[in-house]
């Protein structure tokens, strides 16, 4: 089994950021740069869980659940990956998304 404990870490700490940020941030990079992250790990989840089907796009909630939309993307990617080559890849994804959202 792999050990996603990293990918789990980035998360949570990205959406706890995500969180503490004033709306004005949100509005203006965070919100955005989160929710890109939380589709293209659900896509790869997707992906691994339904090859060769189209994957569905997860919806704008609004930029107050951002964060737990990052969180439950993360958690069922991580229930998919099969190498640390993956779990690092998706934590190379969160961190710089975070990077992104300036938070």
């Amino acid at each position: 089994m792999v050990d996603t404990t990293p990918l789990t870490q980035a998360v949570d700490h990205f959406a706890d950021r995500l969180r503490a940020a004033p709306q004005s941030r949100l509005q203006r990079s965070a919100a955005g740069a989160a929710l890109e992250l939380a589709r293209e790990l659900a896509r790869r989840a997707q992906a691994v869980e339904e090859p060769g089907t189209e994957p569905r796009e997860m919806p704008d909630a609004g930029m107050f659940a951002v964060a737990d939309q990052i969180l439950v993307a993360a958690h069922d990617l991580a229930l998919v990956l099969r190498s640390d080559d993956e779990v690092g890849e998706a934590v190379r994804l969160v961190e710089e998304a975070r990077e992104r959202a300036g938070v």
